[in-house]
Formats: structure tokens, sequence, C-alpha cells
């Protein structure tokens, strides 16, 4: 067992704070990893406030982590000392079942277990990011490529794999028009990486208050959601939607924005459940879906795709002393795009 420091909520609702925890010895195939950054995603505000329901206290969340490797089992073939390696949102599966052999180690029926606000097989709880270290089996650990810097790559691994899995299956491509339903820390990177896989770009957001920066992360277009000629002059316009807000949104009226046989894709997660008139899926054969981040294949094929185009989460790099005013800031969606932790600064 290792002692390290971390950030922690004590209860829900409660403010975080310095404490220590308990990390497990390094087993055969584990690797132990030094936290450089850690990033601030909206589902950390949303379990450690209890918002998708009852989750396990003390809680240290954080499921978007870089590092380098300082220790590995003897039995590790994947990383060495010194590797450049990242953690997301899950820590453990049951491998067996049909969704684990087919890469899908998120939808787990035998129950993944999440970086944090979880229990792992051994029966004792996890602890995510906001930590100076983790030990990680390495069949859940990623490689981060060279030319991304780890502060930068941090949220790739919760935002970037949740924008890049529903943007690959749902065929983000040249000639295909995708909209992205808000550009925040998960928005801003649906629209780095769907132009990067070669679609035309449109922001849907409540306000034109982020038009440039929409622009220069690869966005074609920006409309405001709050002008109603928006839904009236982009009617029938987009093979793919992704909303990526967390807030209820008018299924109805973004539907019709949907061409014949498109699809909207959830990866935004409100707390509230949402009406919806069955009639707007009907009329043009149109699908209303959701996805949850990747596997860990998939991860590592996102992670060398950003690699490849020079995709990086913009970021603001914050001390550990500021995490609650991060999220308070998040919650008002007052953040260019994505908080990291230097976690040095634990």
């Amino acid at each position: 067992m290792t002692t390290v420091a971390a950030y922690a909520a004590p209860a829900a609702k409660a403010p975080l704070e310095r404490t220590t925890i308990e990390r497990r010895a390094v087993r055969e195939h584990d690797v132990l990893i030094d936290i450089k950054f850690a990033g601030i995603c909206h589902s950390d505000i949303h379990q450690a406030r209890e918002g998708w329901g009852e989750a396990i206290f003390p809680m240290v969340p954080g499921h978007e982590i870089a590092g380098i490797v300082s220790e590995v089992g003897p039995g590790v073939t994947k990383y060495k000392v010194g590797d450049r390696v990242g953690v997301g949102c899950l820590v453990d599966s049951c491998r067996e079942c049909d969704n684990c052999k087919a890469g899908l180690e998120q939808h787990c029926t035998g129950g993944s277990v999440g970086t944090y606000n979880a229990v792992g097989k051994d029966g004792e709880p996890t602890y995510g990011g906001y930590s100076e270290k983790v030990v990680v089996d390495e069949n859940f650990v990623v490689r981060i490529p060279e030319g991304l810097a780890l502060d930068e790559a941090a949220p790739l691994l919760c935002a970037g794999i949740t924008t890049y899995s529903p943007l690959k299956r749902w065929g983000a491509a040249p000639g295909k028009k995708v909209a992205v339903i808000g550009l925040g820390g998960l928005g801003h990177m649906g629209v780095k990486i769907a132009h990067a896989l070669g679609a035309e770009v449109t922001v849907l957001s409540q306000s034109l208050r982020k038009k440039d920066d929409g622009l220069k992360l690869g966005a074609d277009h920006y409309y405001a959601t709050s002008d109603e000629t928006t839904f009236k002059e982009l009617a029938g316009t987009f093979d793919l939607i992704l909303s990526t807000v967390s807030a209820p949104l008018d299924f109805g009226a973004y539907l019709g924005l949907l061409k014949a046989n498109g699809a909207l894709v959830n990866v935004g997660a409100p707390e509230e459940p949402i009406a919806l008139n069955l009639f707007s899926l009907i009329g043009g054969s149109k699908t209303l879906a959701g996805s949850a981040i990747g596997g860990i294949a998939e991860t590592q094929e996102m992670l060398d795709f950003c690699a490849e185009h020079s995709i990086g989460a913009e970021i603001e790099l914050i001390a550990a002393s500021e995490i609650n005013e991060a999220y308070e800031r998040v919650v008002a969606s007052d953040v260019r795009y994505r908080f990291v932790i230097d976690t040095a600064t634990i």
C-alpha cells in the first residue's frame, strides 16, 4: 500500500478538500502511474453532488488522467517505466462477456469498474485522478503518443473518446454534414474531431458568444439556437447531430434539423427525463441514440488519431486549490474549454 495526497469530496455536495488515500501495492499486471494532469469533467460534478444517484464517499473524482509510468508489475508486457500513459473512465471489467471480447468494455455485462465512485474486484472503492498516483491494470492503460502534450491530452481520455466514438460510428466523413450542440468541454472536442474526419461542421449554441472560437476550432458554420429562425433555416440539413449538453432539450425541434435517415446522438446526460413526440422520429425515419465513451482499443485509436492531426484539448490549467471554484465555473459554462489540474499542486 502507498499513501498519496488527493482531493476528495467528503460527502455529497460538500466542497472538495485535500486528504490522503491508500493505493494498492503493485500486482503482477499493474502499472503505477505518477499522475501529472487530471481533467475536470462535468460528470465529476454530477457524481460528487449525487446528481446521478447515490454515490460512494469520500470520493476522489477524475477520469481524465495523464502521467508517467513509475513502476510495473513482473507480468506487465505493454508498458515500461518512463512511458507516457493515460487512464480514462474504466479501470477494470469482467473481460469475459461478449461486449468485453468485442472491445466494448464500457458496456461490460459482468460489471465494468469505474475509475472512481465504484468498487473494484478486491472490494475496495476506486479513487480517481485528483491525486498524486494511481495503480491500474495494464489492460486499462493507454499510451499517449509523443506528439500530444500531457496536459492537453488528459481531457481526451473522456471528452475525446466520448465524441470520437459516435462521430466514427455514425459516419462523420467528407460529404457529411455534422452539427454539434454546445461548445463546451465535450463540444469543442466534437468540433475538432468532426473537422479532422472531413465533415462539414456546424455549431449549434445558445448564443453567438463563442462563435469566433468555434470557427477557429474547425467549425464551418455557427448558429444561435435562441434565434427562432435557426430551426427554420436549418430544417432537414444534417446527417448527424451530436448533443454534448447536460440540459434537457426540445428534441423534437432538433430532430427537425436532420435529413431523412439522420441521427441525433446524445453524449450529454441531463439529470432529468425528457419528453418526446415519437412522430418526430417516425417522420423521416430518424434515429435518436446515445453513446458512452469507448472501449480501450478505440480509446487508443482516438489518441493516435488526435496525435496524427495535432488535436489536443483547449485547456485552462489550474492548481488543486482552485478545484471548487472550477466546479462552479463549469456549472456556469465559464471555461474555455476544459479545466485541467496540475497534480504537482496537490
